[in-house]
Parts: C-alpha cells; sequence; structure tokens
C-alpha cells in the first residue's frame, strides 16, 4: 500500500490559516471548513475510515502553536500531520524570524520522532498583496529556514510562495489576510497534490476575467479595511490580546467526517 492509502489519522496543526477562516460552512458563522476540512475530504474518499482533528487556533504564535498543540499531536501518533506556523509572528513588529525557526524544528523533531509523515508550509510571498512587501524580508528568511528543516527531518514541503494563482484578489477575504472560500478550494487541491492525493479539479484553473476596480473605489476599500480590521488588530497589539483568546480547537479528537 501506498502512503496514500494507509492514512489512518490525519492532525492539522496551526493558527487561522489552518481553521479556516473565512471559509464557514453553510448555515454558520464562526464555524470554518477551510482548506485542511476539504483535504481531510480528499483523503477520506481513499481512505473511508480516516479520522481527522484540526487542533489550530486563530491568532496563535508560532510559541504558542509548539506548545499547546504539538504534545497533542504528539500524544495522537497520526499517520499525517500538517504543520503551518509562524506567520502571525512575522507580521509583527519586532519579530525575529530566526528565532522563530529554532521553535519550530523542535515542533517538527518532535512530531517527526513519532513515525509520523510530517507536511511543512512555507508562507506566501507578500509582494503580491496590498500592504504586504513591509513584511517581505523576514517571511522570506523565514521561509528559508522552513525548507532547510524540512529537508533536515524529512518532511515534505508545501511551498506556498510561488504560487502566482493566489496573487488574484478573488483567492482571498476582504481582511487580506485569510483566503476567500474559493482560495481555501484551490488550497485543497494543491495541497492534496504535494501531498500526492489523486483529486478532481486543478487549483491553477485560470480566474475569470474581472473588471479592475477604479482609484476612488480602491481608496474606499482601504479605508473600509482600515476601520474594520487594521484598527481592531492594533487594537488587540496594543493591548496584548489575541483573535484566538478562549478559543479552543473545532474538532480537538480525532474523528470520522
Amino acid at each position: 500500500m501506498s502512503e496514500v492509502e494507509k492514512i489512518g489519522t490525519f492532525v492539522a496543526i496551526g493558527d487561522s490559516f489552518t481553521e479556516g477562516l473565512n471559509d464557514p460552512y453553510p448555515g454558520e458563522t464562526d464555524v470554518f471548513r477551510g482548506w485542511a476540512d476539504r483535504l481531510a475530504g480528499h483523503i477520506a474518499v481513499l481512505n473511508p475510515g480516516l479520522r481527522y482533528a484540526n487542533l489550530a487556533v486563530r491568532g496563535k504564535l508560532v510559541r504558542q502553536i509548539v506548545d499547546d498543540q504539538v504534545p497533542i499531536a504528539v500524544g495522537l501518533s497520526p499517520d499525517l500531520v500538517t504543520l503551518c506556523a509562524g506567520g502571525n509572528d512575522m507580521i509583527r513588529p519586532g519579530a525575529d524570524p530566526d528565532a522563530a525557526a529554532v521553535v519550530f524544528d523542535d515542533a517538527v523533531r518532535r512530531l517527526r520522532a513519532t513515525g509520523s509523515r510530517v507536511v511543512v508550509f512555507t508562507g506566501f510571498d507578500p509582494r503580491g498583496l496590498r500592504s504586504g512587501g513591509r513584511i517581505r524580508g523576514k517571511a522570506a528568511t523565514y521561509n528559508m529556514h522552513l525548507r532547510a528543516i524540512a529537508d533536515h527531518r524529512g518532511c515534505s514541503v508545501v511551498d506556498l510562495w510561488p504560487l502566482r494563482a493566489f496573487h488574484d484578489p478573488r483567492a482571498w477575504y476582504e481582511d487580506r489576510l485569510h483566503l476567500s472560500p474559493e482560495g481555501h478550494r484551490r488550497m485543497a487541491l494543491y495541497v492534496a497534490g504535494a501531498v500526492g492525493i489523486p483529486v478532481e479539479g486543478d487549483w491553477r484553473e485560470p480566474w475569470p476575467p474581472l473588471d479592475r476596480a477604479d482609484w476612488l473605489t480602491m481608496r474606499r476599500e482601504d479605508v473600509h479595511w482600515a476601520r474594520a480590521y487594521l484598527l481592531p488588530w492594533i487594537g488587540r497589539r496594543a493591548t496584548g490580546r489575541s483573535s484566538g483568546d478562549g478559543r479552543g480547537p473545532k474538532r480537538p479528537t480525532p474523528l470520522p467526517l
């Protein structure tokens, strides 16, 4: 049997990207599907008895993910683990990609020690995103560390940096930080290919033609974004709060889909 055909337990670890913001289930407002749930569905086609847990919680830093989620995952001894962490660190002023990578490496070491197949994610190239250029250098440095860690520890890599299909604004929610439902759908297809899971559909499918907004419309969008998302984010940073405070994982126990 291949690695894909014998996945009995899949555990997803991370922050809002893996939790699935903003891809709500039908009829829900704060319960999200996201690429990881969609990926689990693809895996379950070949593994009907798949047990799936998603430990990701929005807003978490790499140290919090390693302290809170990795021990749970280690205890489950899953066949497959996806690990994406550090994005929230990189967007914060004064972030140290070298120090974050040391913490990340410890998590990978512990997960690999269980015999689990670990899939590591690099970050997106923020150059294609509005207001993302200021963190590009830090993000690139962190990504270089992640690739080296994956190579040293024998992990698969899902490299998000070169994905030009995700430079389309329709791949992103209006907060400019999280994927849209269509972005999550395409991401699940991309990760499935990287993991070796056969799926129907192509994440590289061309986007339909888009009428570009005029200058005034774009400025109005910028003002709305600043009021609805940037200022609240700054407020949380100033008071030491996080969007994930008081939240637990949406699927803490490996269960069938």
